[in-house]
């Protein structure tokens, strides 16, 4: 500790690959926390630096060497369990499945502390041997200054961009492309509703080793003629496309919090999202639940005839921006620091 602040090392390769939320993710808290810097000095990638805490935001090797120096107290970010790298991101031959996942979970058992940003993997990460002492709980965070309502020019401008009619009624997916995000029930939605725009934000971040990329690159190649497909997109043009969009349809079957939910929820567009578990204490009911094409149409079908419905579910997600803004998840940064540092030699004993 140096001038009564705490000395913050943030780690992250994140960066190096676009269009992915972790990346994201790791630029709203490292911009969050230096906010504080009452108490928190911040530097970013420098091992040259001594530092009280080191954060983790990305499981590179070198970081796992990184974590036998326990004078800092080690604060690693659970962004995914092994069966969500697995099973619809990344193709992983069946040989290494086992040393992936055993690294997974040995790098996070390293930390002293686990970050997790829904605490529905709370118990998951307990069924691989993890300490619940050592997991906490903040959620992800996404910045008003950036993500808020641009107006109606940026929002016909950016219409144009795509060749999109100013007068449509937008549906606004975002993500990878890839299997568990739900890409397929996105496109045949759009089948069923011809007279609705459907647009999705993202392309392969990792490329031929994404998993289903044969037949997910065949419909990007061929899309529906309501379909567009934009490619990756750099995230500070992200608010334009929220701006131009009616409703944001999550259709993904594996997530842990989508960045893409805070962003939308800052300009107050509706949401269609699948039924999982996982949403229902993060977002506590404020968003329209389907779990099947069939289901996925009548809600987008409702939003976009029925204002009443439409201004309803605007309602709802401006209350998903209200409970994590900025002051509320930054309180919780500085309670989680301070503690785990205070109490860093105990925790270890």
């Amino acid at each position: 500790m140096e001038n009564g602040k705490l000395r913050i090392n943030m780690y992250s390769s994140a960066d190096k690959v676009a269009g992915q939320g972790v990346g994201s993710a790791y630029e709203e808290q490292v911009a969050l926390v230096r906010q504080a810097d009452d108490l928190f000095d911040v530097e970013v990638n420098r091992p040259d630096r001594d530092a009280d805490i080191q954060h983790f935001h990305t499981i590179d090797p070198i970081f796992f060497l990184r974590m036998r120096n326990k004078k800092p107290l080690n604060v690693a970010y659970c962004h995914f369990l092994p069966d969500t790298v697995m099973d619809g991101s990344l193709k992983v031959p069946k040989p290494l499945r086992k040393m992936v996942a055993d690294y997974i979970i040995h790098f996070y058992n390293a930390a002293d502390h686990l970050i997790v940003v829904n605490p529905s993997f709370i118990p998951e990460l307990e069924k691989y041997g993890i300490p619940r002492s050592k997991i906490r709980y903040i959620p992800n965070y996404v910045s008003r200054e950036v993500f808020h309502p641009l107006g109606e020019e940026t929002r016909h401008a950016a219409r144009k961009q795509y060749g999109i009619d100013p007068e449509a009624f937008v549906v606004l997916g975002a993500g990878q492309v890839q299997t568990r995000k739900g890409v397929k029930d996105f496109v045949e939605t759009a089948k069923r509703l011809p007279h609705l725009t459907f647009v999705w934000a993202g392309g392969f971040s990792f490329g031929k080793m994404t998993d289903g990329y044969e037949e997910l690159k065949a419909i990007m190649d061929n899309p529906p003629a309501n379909v567009v497909f934009t490619g990756i997109v750099p995230r500070e043009k992200m608010a334009e496309l929220y701006n131009m969009t009616d409703v944001l349809f999550v259709p993904s079957y594996n997530e842990l919090f989508p960045m893409t939910i805070l962003e939308a929820a800052n300009l107050h567009v509706p949401m269609v999202i699948r039924d999982l578990d996982l949403y229902k204490e993060i977002l506590q009911g404020h968003y329209m639940k389907g779990d099947s094409v069939d289901e996925f149409t009548d809600l987008l079908h409702t939003l976009s005839s029925n204002p009443k419905v439409y201004e309803q579910y605007q309602d709802e997600s401006r209350k998903i921006s209200q409970y994590y803004s900025a002051e509320h998840v930054l309180t919780m940064w500085k309670a989680f620091y301070v503690e785990a540092w205070k109490y860093k030699d105990r925790f270890r004993t």
